[in-house]
């Protein structure tokens, strides 16, 4: 995703027992599915979110 466009690197930092199936669903949808799982994402305003319903359960690490 190197070519000019913005990314956000997203880390999975809790698990999904016991939650919403739609938060389950949102995690599957962002790529993230296991523990310390990370994914580099297009910066856009579906991807941002999707990273806000599940901000409890997942962490940015790079915004670029």
């Amino acid at each position: 995703m190197m070519d000019g466009k913005k990314s956000v690197t997203v880390m999975q930092t809790a698990s999904p027992i016991g939650r919403k199936p739609d938060q389950r669903a949102t995690l599957k949808g962002l790529g993230l599915n296991k523990l310390r799982r990370r994914r580099v994402l297009e910066d856009t305003p579906a991807v941002r979110g999707m990273i806000d319903k599940v901000k409890h359960l997942v962490r940015v690490l790079d915004e670029g």
